[in-house]
């Protein structure tokens, strides 16, 4: 039987649709497989253990060393210092430092905020 691509029927345009859906669906599956089987091979890979150096007959037993505390940096050059948000977006906190910067003609990295509250009428 001979089928003509040009005078489809209703049918027979449903199905070739369908057909199609099928067909791609089927390799973004197969592409899918793919990727989480490399995934699980590269997470695996990054999990192996390392073996310690020395003797396997001796356990080894390290106590933990003890948990450093954050070292807090000096602010950089041209920076003000930390500042406060009261009820506000940091964006609009941002845009709000950029306005009072241009309105005032002072550059930004001269300028102290303390804190930034929303009122709220």
């Amino acid at each position: 039987m001979k089928t003509e691509l040009i005078n489809l029927g209703v049918g027979q345009a449903g199905a070739i649709a369908i057909l199609g859906y099928l067909v791609v669906f089927l390799g973004l599956v197969l592409l899918m497989l793919v990727v989480l089987a490399m995934a699980s091979y590269f997470i695996g890979k990054a999990k192996k253990p390392v073996a310690a150096a020395g003797p396997a007959d001796e356990p080894v037993t390290k106590a933990p060393a003890p948990a450093a505390e954050p070292v807090k940096a000096p602010p950089a050059p041209g920076t003000a210092g930390e500042f406060k948000l009261y009820n506000t977006d940091p964006r609009d906190a941002a845009m709000v430092m950029a306005i009072v910067a241009d309105a005032t003609g002072i550059p930004l990295n001269e300028l102290r905020f303390k804190s930034i509250k929303e009122v709220k009428e």
